[in-house]
């Protein structure tokens, strides 16, 4: 990898632009950013060591999407974190029990159909958030300035930055699947030994 000091800016023409994108909390999508996109795959190692030279955690995801990794959070930021993560969740509800690939997002259109749909299944869970059709809306502009989603005519695109989401949801499932296959054997153990013990016990 090239080091910070050996690096040809002449090369980083885009450097400014993509340090101003990121900087400001937003994802880099090969599908909406294409030129920044294009730079970033080309001069990758350039990239990362001059951010990481700055004390930028730079995330580069081969499924198309960057971001600058940030351990630290505003209580605003985490709050929109939080509930971009519900609606998200509830958006791959909604599409895998209508059949869809989960990872196919990016070809779906989210449009106010489909939220009211959402929001009609959980209304409980939503009205614990205070999130109306119209305030899933908003979210989603908000969801549009991290680099979530763009605007697709009378609805949203999903970009793949929310893989980010949905590997989340996926690593949580396959954990509660084991802990539940978990309790499944313990349950089937104590079975078998109890049956044991009452075999050992007759007469």
């Amino acid at each position: 990898m090239s080091s910070a000091t050996s690096i040809d800016l002449g090369r980083l023409p885009a450097l400014a632009e993509m340090f101003a994108h990121l900087s400001a909390g937003k994802h880099l999508n090969r599908l909406a950013n294409h030129r920044l996109w294009a730079e970033l795959e080309r001069e990758e190692a350039s990239y990362l060591a001059l951010f990481n030279a700055l004390g930028f955690d730079l995330r580069i995801d081969g499924r198309g999407f960057a971001w600058f990794q940030v351990d630290e959070a505003t209580s605003t930021v985490s709050k929109t974190t939080r509930q971009l993560a519900l609606l998200f969740m509830l958006i791959f509800e909604h599409q895998a029990d209508a059949g869809m690939q989960l990872a196919r997002f990016t070809d779906w259109t989210i449009d106010e159909a489909l939220l009211a749909a959402v929001v009609e299944k959980h209304t409980m869970l939503l009205d614990a958030e205070n999130l109306a059709v119209s305030d899933l809306q908003q979210l989603l502009k908000s969801a549009a300035n991290y680099g979530f989603v763009v605007p697709d005519g009378a609805g949203w695109q999903l970009l793949p930055a929310v893989f980010r989401y949905l590997d989340r949801f996926e690593e949580l499932a396959h954990r509660e699947a084991t802990r539940h296959d978990a309790l499944l054997d313990v349950e089937d153990a104590l079975k078998t030994d109890a049956e044991t013990d009452d075999d050992e016990a007759a007469p």
